[in-house]
């Protein structure tokens, strides 16, 4: 299938995103890497009728890259998947390039960014996880300036975040170290999109799980058992809420095994 018509639009700084975003309302979507939105446009799920293109923002270098800064690591908003994969971020972050091998395939993820899967709020995408159980801070520019939003209050529900229209993700920060943390995830071929997923960070003991609901659930546990019963689910075509809850309870024990082994 094709997208329905838009019109594109070519921003080149984030100060001129913004612009554009504030002058064309609700009707306009960011295009970062596009491995999301361009596909839910294909099947006619998003219908946009303009698009701003910020892949060729170059007056901000924190768009794209990686940096530690003290305790914490900056992300920029177009760092691609790959990048991350890539980088070598010691033991404090391991954990992000580790995950990165669960996005997609490898043309997805070196066209792919770390705002765009943030932005596009998929309960199962492995940034969206990470960023929940890491306490990492949003930070969107909009007209008013920059501000940070707290993953914890980031994520509204299935493709609904508390971004405004008119503003764009800069970058992602991770604000501490996770040097004992893993991610495991199921799904039916590998590249696929996760039944469910858990990532555990054993030094403050919890557990955030995708596939579970409308938004990644956090909860203060590594324990499987504990995990997994205290979940409210439902059956769904082709996976029963025994079947669910089954998997959650193996992934705990799988991600908490490998995180102890860090």
């Amino acid at each position: 299938m094709k997208p329905a018509a838009f019109e594109y639009h070519r921003a080149r700084s984030v100060a001129g995103a913004v612009e554009l975003l504030t002058e064309l309302g609700d009707d306009a979507k960011v295009l970062a890497g596009g491995q999301s939105l361009v596909a839910m446009m294909n099947f006619r799920l998003a219908r946009p009728e303009h698009l701003v293109d910020i892949t060729h923002v170059t007056d901000d270098g924190a768009l794209a890259g990686i940096e530690r800064r003290g305790d914490a690591l900056h992300v920029g908003a177009l760092t691609t998947h790959h990048a991350v994969e890539r980088a070598d971020l010691g033991p404090d972050f391991r954990i992000l390039s580790d995950a990165m091998a669960h996005v997609g395939h490898l043309p997805i993820r070196t066209r792919g960014t770390v705002g765009g899967s943030i932005a596009h709020a998929d309960a199962t995408a492995e940034w969206c996880l990470l960023a929940v159980l890491l306490d990492a801070l949003i930070v969107a520019q909009g007209p008013a300036g920059r501000r940070e939003i707290a993953a914890a209050d980031f994520f509204h529900g299935p493709f609904w975040t508390a971004l405004e229209p008119d503003e764009v993700i800069v970058e992602v920060v991770f604000p501490r170290p996770a040097p004992r943390t893993a991610l495991v995830e199921y799904a039916d071929r590998r590249g696929d999109f996760a039944i469910a997923a858990a990532v555990v960070d054993l030094d403050t003991d919890r557990v955030v799980l995708g596939g579970v609901g409308a938004v990644p659930v956090r909860l203060d546990t590594t324990t499987p058992d504990q995990a997994a019963d205290g979940l409210d689910l439902r059956d769904e075509p082709g996976v029963s809420t025994h079947y669910r809850r089954g998997l959650v309870r193996t992934l705990v024990a799988r991600a908490r095994k490998e995180a102890g082994s860090r």
